[in-house]
């Protein structure tokens, strides 16, 4: 018996096309499925808007004045006045000279004043030493020089409180206070300075040395100068 199978009739050639296109109708319905949802009409409020009648108030009518511009000022009447007057024109000649002019200027006497430096000259170097009083006729410079130092080691010594030491309770021994000062260009004594182991010490020379009497100043090239001088003074005190 033969077989009427149809041999070209192969129904599972296109098996794994009727699988895929299976699979895909079942995605669609599962998803469109879990996205479908219903919604009750009922349940959904729209709202509603009350209105009060008696929210409404009233507004006043507001009253808008018109207030008239201001008048126009009256214009400025300009006189015109005829200048009848002659004008002298003032007629300005140029200051500028040329090269072939000379110009003379008169210039007046300067005065110029010379000003006098005070000079300080070291006692021991003086031309002319200051003298004191009483040692004019002493002699030559030297012996001016010697003239005042023994005059004024003699007041020192005279005026100085030799007492004033023992006083401070200050420990026994030779004491030494040096003393600087200036005799100016007019003969004073001025700018003192004192060094002393006690302050009362210093003050007690400084007090002296102001005493010394005014001298005949000091000479340096015929001038008149400062010179500085310095004094030692020395005390035991037992």
């Amino acid at each position: 018996m033969e077989s009427k199978k149809n041999s070209k009739a192969d129904v599972g050639r296109n098996s794994s096309l009727y699988i895929a296109v299976g699979l895909a109708l079942m995605l669609f319905l599962t998803y469109t499925g879990l996205n479908y949802t219903t919604t009750d009409k009922s349940d959904i409020d729209i709202g509603q808007l009350v209105f009060d009648e008696d929210d409404d108030d009233d507004v006043p009518i507001t009253e808008i004045l018109n207030t008239p511009p201001p008048p126009p000022a009256a214009p400025e009447v300009i006189e015109v006045v005829e200048d009848e007057e002659d004008v002298e024109e003032t007629i300005i000649e140029s200051t500028e000279t040329t090269q072939e002019e000379v110009v003379e200027v008169e210039v007046a006497d300067v005065e110029v004043e010379e000003v006098e430096e005070d000079i300080d000259v070291p006692f021991s170097i003086i031309e002319n030493v200051p003298v004191y009083p009483g040692c004019e006729n002493a002699g030559n410079n030297d012996a001016k020089k010697k003239c005042m130092s023994e005059k004024i080691g003699k007041f020192v010594r005279k005026n100085f409180n030799s007492n004033l030491a023992q006083d401070l309770g200050l420990d026994s021994g030779i004491k030494r206070i040096n003393v600087g000062f200036k005799i100016d260009k007019n003969g004073n004594i001025v700018g003192i300075q004192a060094r002393a182991p006690h302050p009362k010490l210093e003050a007690e020379a400084k007090r002296v040395i102001a005493k010394l009497p005014k001298m005949k100043p000091g000479r340096q090239r015929g001038k008149a100068v400062n010179v500085p001088y310095g004094l030692p003074i020395t005390f035991k005190v037992e």
